[in-house]
């Protein structure tokens, strides 16, 4: 039986370019083909602009709380299909059930914020800011906004963009990541089937030409972009000297600085949680443990034996607590590290272990002893399931070696004193801090922010902050004679 083939959706309407360049979709739990994407340039985005350039004025014009019904249909659309489509998350990504499952969720409460939007978009008005003359501030959609989302949150991070860029008046052109596009081909089924007119949601699948094309074109008014560092900074470079409008969320270095007084047991689960989590493959995976003496050893004992007893599997083993790396490019990549460590002088102190039989992306869980901060593995971003120990002879020390990272990401610590955790909390340079929590995730109500190299542009994803990224201020100043 053939792989099913996608499509674009531009201006309401399903295509399948019959004769179109395409790529091979593969279940990276098993090594299986499960489709093809065609390979979108600048022919469909422009396509796709001009279909959200002409349905820009009649949605701009609805007003705000029946674009929010909409929204609110299609969440109700989300909650009803979460189990499909974390199954497809999972089948196409590669991240276990529970992990996809928790995704979905967090996705459909972005949807869930979006629809109660409209209650932020008020305005303020001050009468006789001069004699006889007031004045009104209003928020008006930002006009066609591009959204480019990567393979690691396929359903959550359309969410994050899609749904609150509608509700705030603009038209929108998703872009996902060809590795993972069934995904976000559902999310687009389920917005057609709540009522969306033609041309205010329009999706294009496409690798490096279709995101070239969004960043250059002159009439896209704003890019909301989630990727690794390099391509954020040429997403923002380009997008802004096309007079764009950019939030574009980078890369991380995450640590998680644990002191002797932490409680072992959930100390040693959150950090392989965050670590080892989702292969890795996050940007808030805690991929640095700085230990502070005297309890660095009895931390990496503990470590070691639970990373040796990790369960490496398929996604769908409700079992499995690692699954596979996306593409065998990646599991090629995080290997090299692996090495590069070990040529550095870091000591391999536990090695997982992966199925003996099957065509699947997976590495083993690795843990790094005796690294120091100026080891690449220390300072460079792997994406996949390795973890650096880092010692340190305080608290202090340890919020010094964090800040001196170029990114910003999130950081956490773990202790029961709780003037040193205040003290972390008030020294760390991380827009994310976590206390006791190693991925401390915000909720949609509150902003997904980065600090320094974590992010170019506009600083938060979601929240109040991502509204504001979505709209533009406009102040009437008005007198009558």
């Amino acid at each position: 039986m053939a792989a099913p083939a996608l499509g674009h959706y531009i201006g309401g309407r399903w295509t399948v370019p019959p004769s179109a360049r395409s790529l091979e979709v593969w279940n990276p739990s098993t090594g299986d083909p499960i489709g093809t994407v065609p390979l979108g340039g600048a022919a469909e985005v422009d396509a796709a602009v001009r279909a959200a350039r002409e349905a820009l004025p009649a949605w701009r014009d609805t007003p705000p709380l029946e674009r929010a019904r909409a929204v609110g249909r299609l969440r109700e659309r989300l909650e009803a299909g979460r189990e499909e489509l974390a199954r497809l998350v999972a089948r196409e990504n590669g991240k276990t059930l529970k992990e996809a499952r928790g995704s979905v969720r967090r996705g459909i409460e972005a949807a869930e914020f979006a629809a109660g939007a409209p209650a932020l978009l008020q305005g303020s008005a001050l009468r006789n800011v001069g004699r006889g003359v007031d004045a009104v501030e209003y928020r008006e959609p930002v006009g066609v906004v591009a959204g480019i989302t990567p393979f690691n949150f396929p359903v959550m991070i359309p969410l994050w963009m899609a749904p609150l860029a509608l509700v705030c008046g603009n038209t929108f052109v998703l872009k996902p990541s060809e590795r993972v596009p069934f995904s976000a081909e559902r999310i687009v089924r389920l917005a057609e089937e709540s009522g969306l007119p033609p041309g205010v949601l329009n999706l294009v699948h496409g690798g490096p030409e279709a995101v070239e094309a969004i960043t250059d074109h002159p009439h896209i008014d704003a890019v909301a972009f989630v990727g690794s560092a390099p391509v954020a900074r040429t997403v923002y470079a380009r997008s802004s000297a096309a007079g764009k409008r950019v939030l574009a969320l980078a890369g991380a270095k995450n640590h998680l600085i644990v002191l002797p007084d932490a409680d072992l047991a959930p100390t040693v689960e959150a950090v392989v949680a965050s670590a080892y989590g989702q292969a890795g493959e996050r940007c808030l995976a805690g991929s640095v443990v700085v230990a502070v003496e005297p309890g660095a050893d009895r931390l990496v004992f503990a470590l070691a034996e639970r990373v040796r007893g990790l369960r490496v599997g398929p996604a769908d083993d409700p079992a499995t607590e690692v699954g596979p790396l996306i593409r065998p490019e990646q599991r090629q990549r995080v290997a090299e590290w692996v090495e590069r460590g070990r040529a550095e002088g870091a000591q391999v102190v536990a090695v997982g272990t992966v199925p003996a039989a099957g065509g699947g992306f997976f590495h083993p869980p690795v843990l790094f002893d005796g690294v120091r901060p100026e080891m690449a593995i220390a300072q460079e971003e792997i994406f996949g399931p390795v973890l650096c120990v880092v010692r340190v002879g305080s608290l202090a020390e340890g919020i010094d070696l964090a800040n001196r990272s170029r990114y910003g990401n999130a950081a956490a610590v773990f202790t029961r004193d709780g003037r040193a955790a205040r003290e972390f909390a008030h020294g760390i340079q991380a827009g994310m801090v976590g206390v006791n929590v190693g991925v401390p995730a915000p909720l949609a109500q509150f902003p997904f922010v980065g600090w320094k190299g974590s992010v170019f542009g506009s600083l938060a994803a979601t929240g109040r902050e991502a509204l504001e990224f979505y709209t533009r201020t406009k102040v009437v100043t008005s007198r009558w004679f």
